[in-house]
Parts: C-alpha cells; structure tokens; sequence
C-alpha cells in the first residue's frame, strides 16, 4: 500500500476504527464478511467516518464476499446523504453482487421510492440484468418505483 495510507483521522474516527476491529494504518482491510471500514461505517450511516475515509483515499469499489459495495449499505440503510456522499466520490452505481443485483435492483424490490429516485438522478445503467435475466423495472414493488423507473428509461 502506498505511504497514502497513513493519515491524520480525526481521534473520533480512530476510536471508531478500534472499536470495530479496524486499523488506522490500513484503511482498505477487511472485517467480517469481508466488509471494510467503509462499508461497515456506511451500513451504520455514519457519515464523519465515511466522509474521512473516502478523503483519506479508501478503495471506494472495494467489494465484500458477497461482491456489494459501500452503496448496498447506505442504499439498506436509507441514508440519503452517504448515498450523494459515495455517488459523488464516483462509487460504482452499477455494481453488481454475486446474484448480478445492482442498487438500482435493490431499491426498486424493496419499495425504497426515495431511494430509486436518488439513483436515478445519477443515471445508473438501465439495462443491467442480473444472474435471472431481470432488470431493475421488473423488481419495481410499487407504483410510485414503478413510474420512477418507466419515465427514466424513456
């Protein structure tokens, strides 16, 4: 790794880092599931955290074992702000996890209307299928999605 690693993090992001079983001195490393300190800091919304890591340089597509990235777990966590927060730091929207399941799949199939719309404005691939051959139009589980995603693909 480069000498990048080593950063001045604030003494509320290094505690936070230990209390979870992360290092300071590699950023990138992986906890349970694979999981960085990213993607952990992003599934809690913990927002100073992601904020400082994504400046210090973190990996931003690195993948856990699952192949999801820090966005699955802002997107599950419905933390709008992360979301703009690793979208602008170009985080890969249209990551897809061992089931080929992108975000924009994700937040259709679970109803997650605001988060759809949040997607949307970021312009994610369409046409993406997963591992069955679906896009995420064909997860749409309400009307308001639904109509989200008919109009984006027009």
């Amino acid at each position: 790794m480069s000498h990048a690693n080593k950063v001045n993090l604030s003494a509320a992001t290094s505690q936070w880092l230990m209390v979870n079983g992360y290092s300071d001195e590699d950023l990138n490393q992986r906890g349970g599931n694979g999981d960085t300190a990213l993607m952990k800091a992003s599934r809690e919304g913990i927002l100073a955290v992601v904020k400082e890591l994504i400046d210090a340089g973190v990996d931003i597509n690195a993948t856990n074992n699952d192949h999801n990235n820090a966005l699955w777990f802002a997107c599950f966590g419905n933390h709008y702000d992360l979301i703009n927060l690793l979208l602008d730091a170009k985080i890969d929207i249209n990551n897809q996890n061992d089931n080929g399941a992108t975000v924009l799949m994700y937040g259709a199939s679970a109803g997650k209307t605001e988060v759809v719309r949040l997607l949307l404005q970021h312009h994610p691939n369409m046409n993406i299928q997963n591992l069955d051959d679906y896009k995420a139009i064909d997860f749409a589980s309400n009307i308001e999605v639904l109509r989200l995603l008919k109009n984006a693909t027009k």
